[in-house]
């Protein structure tokens, strides 16, 4: 395996010709060895601050019609004709990513535990037994500290977690039941951002009684804001590049926000059809006001 990379502390990259970071290149003694090899190190690879397109890859070397070498120029817009989402891709066992939320989850009850001055005979304690959340799927977990890591029963499954993972690091690299795993591990809001194999999902853990009343909490579907213009930030409306019925290509300028004294350009992000104007000139905007919508 290696890396081939041309950046360095305090160097920059451009947007313009090849913005690439790196290039990480595998080897095996065969096919398979080597996309093995390949998706492992992607794993591994944590990047943050900027865009990139791992889960992208990582989902291409899972895919069969990569593995089995059934490729086209049209390989793309063939198997994701609506753009890739790292969140719409099944994990390939999701024990996996059960068992990391659960040990990771443990390990912050553990710490919240040892907070000072805590009332004698009413001290915190930490519980065995959890709810995992994952695709809107509760799994029952147990998590029993051992030295080296976790014993766990997951949907009445045990399994056993060797891992040195501290709180804080990002990559979860541990030996679940034998196997070798390396899950990247943040924390979004209430809940654990896990990356792995091309997959990205927010996990909840909670206590059963949590649980129980997490139930009962209605969903609140999100509005549709896709045929909108919004204002990104508070502030005044300068100029508006385009009128009802016109068409606008993708890029093309719409908006002008002014903003802590600087112009904001908003552009439009896909080919459309301006439907209705709902701000003007010399407007002041409220953050997420809707400026236009498109057909």
């Amino acid at each position: 395996m290696r890396v081939d990379t041309g950046v360095y502390e305090g160097g920059e990259i451009s947007i313009y010709y090849d913005p690439m970071i790196a290039k990480l290149i595998a080897y095996g003694e065969d096919r398979n060895t080597a996309i093995f090899n390949l998706r492992e190190a992607l794993d591994a690879y944590f990047i943050r601050g900027v865009r990139h397109n791992i889960a992208f890859l990582n989902a291409l070397l899972a895919h069969q019609r990569f593995v089995d070498g059934r490729l086209t120029t049209n390989f793309i817009a063939e198997e994701y004709p609506d753009g890739f989402h790292a969140g719409d891709v099944p994990p390939d066992d999701p024990k996996t990513l059960i068992t990391v939320a659960a040990a990771v989850h443990r390990a912050y009850q553990a710490r919240a535990a040892l907070i000072s001055g805590q009332y004698p005979g009413h001290e915190r304690r930490v519980a065995d037994d959890w709810i995992v959340v994952l695709h809107d799927e509760e799994h029952q977990v147990s998590v029993w500290p051992i030295d080296g890591g976790y014993e766990m029963e997951a949907d009445g499954k045990k399994c056993l977690v060797q891992t040195e993972w501290k709180l804080g690091d990002n990559l979860f690299v541990a030996l679940i039941d034998g196997t070798e795993y390396c899950v990247q591990v943040e924390r979004e809001k209430t809940a654990y951002r896990l990356t792995h194999g091309g997959t990205q999902a927010d996990v909840l853990v909670m206590s059963k009684r949590i649980a129980e009343l997490y139930r009962l909490m209605p969903y609140k579907e999100p509005p549709d804001t896709s045929k909108m213009l919004l204002s990104p930030m508070p502030g005044l409306l300068v100029s508006l590049a385009v009128s009802e019925g016109d068409e606008v290509k993708a890029g093309d300028e719409l908006a002008i926000v002014e903003a802590m004294k600087m112009e904001n350009v908003l552009r439009s992000e896909k080919d459309a059809v301006v439907a209705e104007i709902k701000a003007g000139p010399g407007d002041s905007l409220a953050v997420d006001q809707v400026i236009l919508e498109f057909e």
